[in-house]
């Protein structure tokens, strides 16, 4: 028999479910209480009776995901959850702990039709969407891993405030193509916003070039953050190593992806993995693909993230040396283009960039 999963239910729905089960009403804004904060069952709410707490286990679970695996980075900076869906399906998503809070990867969808040549995600192809709920849910799991008080009933402060028991920043870079799946993104990113104070500049959503789905985030009107996976200057190269450069081109990709910075006045991110091949060869990472990207960025409002391709085992890719990598570095910083290499997190528990997968 499956669960009634709680936290789908609508506070009146909550209400009747707990009355049906012969409690008073005020039973049911308690449990609301500690879903709220994350709570992963009905063991931890300690102000419920036990008997009811052993009675609800039996008929519902609090979250529409339930932690499955957890790990740790060695620096315990970064933690990776692999969380099982109502269905069976797992996704993953990434707690950061950083210098300027807490961040947070979730994932959209899951698995991923974007078939990327060099990224984990895709392996199994696309399961299917996410719900709203399913995705604010990973927001949940990673706030009650950051409270060292377990039981504690203090309110969520908005925007992270100085507390580093809270979520402060949110990525829409996890498995999934984030705007294949738009307007639950845009749910969950409302609830974020309403319900957990997180301020829309706090908010970045990550799209290989779904054109439509960057309109649509225009015509939403919220100041969020926008990423363009890019990964290649031109449209040949980015069509052996990314399906989707075969229904949109870098032009037009990169024409939505201004139009967005240009109503919110945000500043664009470009993600450009570089990629040597089989033999080591460097494939993207070239000084010719540097001068082609500085074309295509120059005088524009935007930061190029460089990332050095992270190891995916099934994967025919290698990672460009570190001289490779900052003599690319050094022809966008040479011809104004604001830049950086991204210091990946979670290498060593496969939560860096382009590692996410769906597993077992």
């Amino acid at each position: 028999m499956s669960k009634t999963i709680l936290f789908d239910l609508t506070a009146a729905e909550l209400e009747r479910f707990v009355t049906d089960m012969g409690q008073p009403r005020f039973r049911a804004k308690q449990i609301a209480e500690w879903m709220g904060r994350g709570a992963p069952d009905f063991s931890v709410m300690k102000n419920i009776p036990e008997k009811l707490r052993n009675d609800l286990d039996v008929v519902a679970q609090t979250l529409p995901v339930r932690v499955v695996r957890k790990l740790s980075s060695t620096d315990g900076q970064t933690v990776k959850f692999l969380l099982e869906l109502n269905d069976g399906e797992k996704i993953e998503c990434v707690l950061m702990r950083t210098s300027y809070g807490n961040s947070v990867c979730v994932s959209s969808q899951a698995g991923c039709a974007m078939g990327c040549k060099f990224c984990a995600s895709t392996l199994l192809g696309l399961k299917r969407n996410l719900t709203i709920n399913e995705i604010f849910s990973q927001i949940l799991v990673a706030q009650w891993e950051l409270r060292s008080d377990k039981l504690s009933d203090k309110p969520i402060r908005p925007n992270g405030d100085a507390n580093n028991d809270d979520v402060s920043h949110i990525v829409v870079m996890g498995t999934g193509e984030p705007l294949q799946n738009t307007e639950n993104v845009i749910g969950f990113i409302e609830r974020a916003n309403h319900d957990m104070g997180i301020g829309w500049r706090r908010i970045t959503v990550s799209t290989c070039g779904i054109v439509p789905g960057i309109d649509r985030l225009i015509e939403w009107g919220r100041p969020i953050n926008l990423a363009i996976s890019l990964h290649a200057p031109n449209d040949e190269l980015r069509k052996k190593i990314m399906p989707i450069a075969n229904k949109y081109s870098i032009a037009e990709i990169m024409d939505a992806a201004w139009r967005f910075t240009d109503t919110h006045n945000r500043q664009l991110m470009i993600e450009y993995i570089l990629l040597g091949d089989a033999d080591g060869n460097l494939l993207n990472a070239t000084p010719e693909c540097a001068n082609e990207l500085v074309e295509i960025v120059r005088g524009k409002n935007c930061m190029v993230n460089l990332i050095p391709w992270n190891a995916v085992a099934e994967r025919d890719f290698t990672s460009p040396s570190g001289n490779a990598v900052h003599r690319f570095q050094d022809i966008l910083i040479k011809n104004g283009v604001h830049t950086r290499i991204r210091r990946e997190r979670g290498t060593d528990i496969g939560s860096a960039c382009g590692q996410l997968r769906i597993s077992g």
